[in-house]
């Protein structure tokens, strides 16, 4: 199901997306040299349920995942890129942390995932990953307008992480969001341009550009959720949600500026 909102609905979108935002920018604050993931998803667990929100992760079960998530974010470190189940596991410096968060509040869901390195050591190589997916979500962004087509932003994304040297999967990717989180249109990661489904104002989508560092090869952890690179290698994820509208591309899940 393609969910199309009427503009006098979008103040809901906002109200979620600026929620999640928040919440992520808190968490991101809060994640230093030894804060476990455990705590992570225990700080977020009180922060949806002060806001009145609903959870989307802790009841899902899909296919893809084995059994419900049971947890309220997705915490994904270093060579893991999706899904991340919080476990014991206190971060360390240098680490390469993507938290993923989506939750519904008024009947409207936002989602969005933000990658950074944790503490002081920061190798290159995890510069340049979450660089990349931060560039490709904003070619996505720009791309997408009333009149483009799903095939746009696929091509946009795909172009600049093709250009960084990186491999891509279509496995994974973004996807409409609205009244629950995984909605159609699926939006891979790479495409051709002009082809798809034609966007219309009212369109809510989650666009998540995502790389490994050296394969396009994914593998499922013990934990029957958290997908890793299938080499060990460092990974990057970074994700909005954003609204159609008849001037183009909002996103609701920007972090306010201090």
């Amino acid at each position: 199901m393609i969910e199309i909102f009427d503009p006098t609905d979008l103040g809901r979108a906002k109200d979620t997306g600026a929620l999640v935002a928040g919440i992520l920018q808190t968490l991101k604050s809060r994640s230093t040299v030894g804060t476990n993931l455990l705590d992570i998803d225990r700080w977020a667990q009180a922060m949806i349920i002060e806001a009145g929100a609903q959870s989307c992760y802790v009841d899902y079960a899909p296919s893809f995942g084995r059994g419900p998530f049971g947890h309220y974010i997705c915490t994904s470190v270093n060579d893991a890129v999706l899904h991340g189940r919080p476990y014991d596991y206190p971060l360390a410096d240098g680490d390469l942390l993507t938290l993923d968060l989506a939750v519904s509040l008024g009947g409207v869901v936002a989602d969005s995932a933000i990658s950074f390195i944790v503490g002081d050591a920061r190798l290159p190589e995890s510069v340049a990953l979450i660089d990349a997916t931060e560039r490709a979500l904003s070619a996505g962004i720009a791309a997408a307008g009333p009149g483009a087509h799903l095939g746009d932003i696929s091509h946009a994304i795909g172009s600049v992480l093709s250009e960084a040297g990186y491999l891509i999967s279509t496995e994974f990717g973004g996807h409409g969001v609205g009244s629950t989180m995984h909605q159609d249109p699926h939006v891979p990661n790479k495409g051709r341009p002009g082809r798809g489904y034609k966007l219309r104002p009212g369109l809510l989508l989650a666009l998540e550009p995502w790389i490994m560092a050296d394969t396009a090869e994914l593998v499922t952890d013990a934990d029957g959720w958290t997908l890793r690179s299938a080499t060990g290698c460092r990974t990057a994820h970074s994700e909005h949600t954003i609204a159609i509208t008849d001037d183009g591309a909002e996103i609701l899940t920007l972090p306010k500026q201090a």
